[in-house]
This record gives structure tokens, C-alpha cells and sequence, in this order.
């Protein structure tokens, strides 16, 4: 099992950024795909990215690239969602989540989630 914590949410203005974290715990990681989805009020959890611990390789929603980077450091158990020119429809909860095996956009394949954490981006 795979325990997962996020941090790092809150409120910021359009434009600015947020550095979003995800610490893991529970068993070894490195065969794991580790993603981050977003949830608007309302709306379907969507696919942000994901990163391979062992590796790092990575992949983004359209809406992501160029504003979003997903990262990880393999020592701290820590994945990580640089957040920059944030846009109103940013808003909503941000979840980690983990899978054995390969990156996959779809949420119904995650095995493993965080109780989420809360962005809200002003005008």
C-alpha cells in the first residue's frame, strides 16, 4: 500500500505560480507511475502529469505544457507540480495519485490516492 500526501495549495493571483508537493510512504516506489489530477467545482477529476520514478520520464496535458512541470526527488520520496502562469480555471483540488507500471491518463487506473489539496487562483 502507498500513502500519499499532498501540500503546498492555497490562494494566489492569475499569473503567479505554486509549487504543489506529493510525499509517498508505505513500500518501495520505483516501479511506480506516479500523476497529478485536477478537479473543478463541479467538473471531472482530469489528467495533469505524470513521472516514472525510476527514470523520470514525464508527460502533460495539453493545458499543462509550457506552464506546469512535474518532478520528483527520489530520496525525499517527493514528487512535485511547479505551477506558473496560473489561470482562473486552475481552480479546484489537486490530487496525487499512483499506479504500478506506466503512465496512464486515465484516473480509473490509479491505484493509490491523496486526499487532495486546494488551489484557487484570483483575478
Amino acid at each position: 500500500q502507498v500513502q500519499l500526501v499532498e501540500s503546498g495549495g492555497g490562494l494566489v493571483q492569475a499569473g503567479g505560480s505554486l509549487r504543489l508537493s506529493c510525499t509517498a510512504s508505505g513500500r518501495t516506489l520505483d516501479t511506480l507511475t506516479m500523476g497529478w489530477f485536477h478537479q473543478a467545482p463541479g467538473k471531472e477529476r482530469e489528467f495533469v502529469a505524470t513521472i516514472r520514478w525510476t527514470g523520470g520520464l514525464t508527460s502533460y496535458a495539453d493545458s499543462a505544457k509550457g506552464r506546469f512541470t512535474i518532478s520528483r526527488d527520489n530520496a525525499k520520496n517527493t514528487v512535485y507540480l511547479q505551477m506558473n502562469s496560473l489561470k482562473i480555471e486552475d481552480t479546484g483540488n489537486y490530487f496525487c495519485a499512483a499506479r504500478e507500471g506506466g503512465a496512464a491518463w486515465d484516473s480509473n487506473l490509479y491505484d493509490f490516492w491523496g486526499q487532495g489539496t486546494q488551489v484557487t487562483v484570483s483575478s
